[in-house]
């Protein structure tokens, strides 16, 4: 028997994807969540063999819920199930250490692959998935070691306290109506202060923000982020 736990903040979602998981010989779903912080205290609880999660949820996003598994070494198989087939989504699920990615598009049949495949120790990733984990192996985006350290170079430009507010929750995958939530402002000034950042390190997509962050050693940390202005 393949025990299973939900985490997905639309009760509808949850409900369809229950019924057709416990329309099959073999597979309960023992528990469900709401978001991210329930799903790591219903995870701990009822030890399932796999977690099917959202990205998009509240309190903490599918792929920090991942990150957090892998981090403490829980033993459960976890299943990104998404509507989001963006590489930034992808690549960072991977790194997360997610062991399936699958689109919320895929038929019966391939989800229920996707779940038997997983539960059984192997990886499964839908085709569209496959091409941008190939592409990103490829150009070393995607490594299972850390590579060593690089000498942080001097950032040629300051960035306000604000603006790296807003780079910490850009990195958190927030988008700008959460990130206008957070700190407590207009979500058309979140974009205005997400386009300037974004200007300012040259980057033009998520992964490539990633990748500056990275380079200079920008991530400040939940606390600092929270801080108000």
């Amino acid at each position: 028997m393949i025990n299973v736990v939900l985490a997905d903040d639309h009760v509808l979602v949850r409900d369809g994807i229950k019924a057709l998981l416990e329309d099959q010989t073999g597979i309960t779903v023992i528990d469900e969540a709401s978001n991210g912080k329930e799903a790591l205290e219903v995870i701990l609880k009822k030890k399932p063999h796999v977690l099917i999660v959202d990205i998009r949820m509240p309190e903490m996003n599918g792929i920090e819920v991942v990150a957090e598994i892998t981090k403490r070494q829980i033993d459960v198989k976890t299943l990104v199930l998404s509507m989001h087939d963006s590489e930034e989504y992808v690549v960072k699920s991977i790194q997360a250490g997610a062991h399936g990615y699958l689109l919320k598009g895929a038929n019966k049949k391939e989800f229920l692959k996707a779940v038997n495949t997983v539960a059984g120790g192997g990886k499964y990733f839908t085709g569209d998935v496959s091409s941008i984990i190939m592409n990103n192996f490829v150009n070393g985006a995607i490594r299972k070691t850390v590579a060593p350290q690089k000498e942080t170079k001097e950032l040629p430009f300051k960035l306000t306290k604000r603006e790296k507010q807003i780079l910490n929750l850009v990195l958190e995958l927030k988008n700008n109506k959460d990130i206008a939530e957070e700190l407590q402002i207009s979500k058309r000034t979140a974009e205005v202060h997400r386009f300037n950042l974004m200007k300012k390190l040259e980057a033009k997509n998520l992964m490539e923000l990633t990748n500056k962050a990275k380079e200079y050693q920008l991530k400040i940390g939940r606390a600092s982020c929270r801080e108000r202005v």
